[in-house]
């Protein structure tokens, strides 16, 4: 029976959580899923196009439960980042994987798209909606990198001690989100939002 595409990739996040991105191969994933290397190939032609694949499986679902339109463009944004976050640490290296996601395809995937939405509704021009959304995204990879970088030193007992005293990561994150969501509204401040403006014409 032919290696289906849902199965490699599950194959390579059950290594991902084991061993890390690190030790993430073709060839020790098609000896988990016992293949041969190049059964693998049927389905993905290079790493690189499975770990847009991963990286999409982490981040797919997001804008489907998370976008909203409430009238609270604040509201929306924050419940986008942290279930972003949230995605991002229920795997092994998950923000690593995900940022290497955007590195193969600037500029696109979720939850970019949708923060682009949301701010654009907030008001932002669209080079300003671009460009703060991709903030948005590397606050919260870089945030979540931080937390997983921390866990495995901590598990490995090869984390200094003056580094283990460090805030709540959760309550750091929280006020970090607070700081930009304030600096959009701040930048939005006299333009009026897309949603109620009045159409050509009129």
């Amino acid at each position: 029976m032919r290696l289906s595409r849902e199965a490699v990739v599950t194959g390579a996040f059950a290594i991902l959580d084991r061993y890390g991105l690190g030790d993430l191969t073709m060839r020790r994933l098609a000896a988990e899923l016992g293949v041969q290397p190049g059964g693998l190939y049927w389905h993905f032609a290079n790493k690189q196009t499975l770990l847009a694949a991963m990286s999409d499986a982490i981040t797919g679902g997001i804008a489907t439960s998370r976008e909203q339109v409430s009238g609270d463009w604040q509201a929306d944004l924050a419940g986008l980042s942290r279930a972003f976050r949230t995605a991002l640490l229920s795997h092994r290296d998950g923000a690593e994987l995900v940022a290497a996601g955007y590195a193969l395809r600037p500029g696109s995937g979720q939850p970019l798209e949708s923060m682009i939405k949301i701010m654009d509704r907030a008001g932002l021009p669209d080079p300003e909606s671009r460009a703060a959304a991709a903030a948005l995204v590397h606050f919260v990879l870089g945030h979540a990198a931080e937390v997983q970088a921390h866990d495995q030193l901590r598990a490995a007992a090869a984390l200094p001690e003056v580094a283990d005293q460090a805030p709540d990561a959760d309550a750091a994150f929280s006020v970090g989100l607070e700081i930009f969501l304030a600096g959009v509204a701040a930048r939005c401040a006299g333009t009026e939002p897309r949603s109620s403006r009045s159409a050509p014409g009129r």
